[in-house]
């Protein structure tokens, strides 16, 4: 059998799931516009130095609601680009992120895995009030979501996979963890003893020391996975 034993798919939802980083560059982009900044860099760039900032953040201190780690983030990217901060644009990174849209091969997909028998898992770094939202857009029926709410932690925590497995019940080696991103997901996975897939959207070259047991450019990976 294609699954090898595999019961479970857990899934990283923002980038892997949902287009996160189109949705982060285009808000900031915005956002310097906004800020009377008529010409800045790339939206990539900006979200790539932000999300730096972010990793910093859930990487190190005692866990705060996710959308305390938001506000705080864009506040000091906001600083180190010169812009002024409003506390109001921490309210709009969330409403943003509420609103951003699943990439088009998430909900076919992972319908299709579903209808051959995967159980599906949320594991998210995020708020129960935002991904809700994102469960809206998503029109999956998940078995179940943990949320970094649901942890008082942040991946890449490791209690945060121990958490995961202990509410889904299976051997870590019947769980597979899919996900675009190395620094938050995968090493992690890999230590709580699942086994991982890597979500390569953009064809990047992994870091030197990646691993993973599958690597996908899409999610489409994943139901051929499970048909067979």
């Amino acid at each position: 059998m294609a699954l090898d034993g595999i019961k479970v798919a857990t899934f990283d939802c923002y980038g892997t799931l949902v287009d996160w980083e189109g949705g982060a560059a285009a808000f900031l982009y915005d956002l310097c516009l906004r800020h009377g900044d008529d010409s800045p860099p790339p939206g990539r760039e900006l979200r790539n130095r932000w999300e730096a900032i972010q990793f910093e953040i859930v990487s190190g201190g005692a866990y705060r609601p996710y959308k305390h780690v938001l506000a705080d983030s864009l506040g000091a990217w906001m600083q180190e680009r010169g812009l002024a901060w409003d506390p109001k644009e921490g309210d709009a990174i969330v409403r943003a992120m509420r609103s951003w849209q699943p990439f088009p091969d998430t909900r076919p997909a992972l319908t299709r895995a579903r209808e051959d028998g995967l159980r599906l898992v949320i594991v998210s770094n995020t708020d129960r009030d935002i991904i809700e939202h994102t469960l809206r857009h998503l029109e999956v029926p998940f078995d179940d979501v943990v949320t970094a709410e649901d942890c008082g932690a942040y991946k890449p925590a490791d209690t945060v996979f121990q958490q995961a497995l202990e509410r889904i019940g299976e051997p870590p080696e019947a769980v597979l963890h899919v996900a675009f991103g190395f620094k938050y997901d995968l090493p992690p996975a890999e230590r709580a003893g699942m086994r991982t897939a890597w979500v390569n959207r953009h064809a990047e070259a992994p870091p030197g020391d990646a691993r993973r047991d599958y690597e996908w450019r899409d999610l489409w990976g994943l139901a051929e996975l499970a048909a067979g």
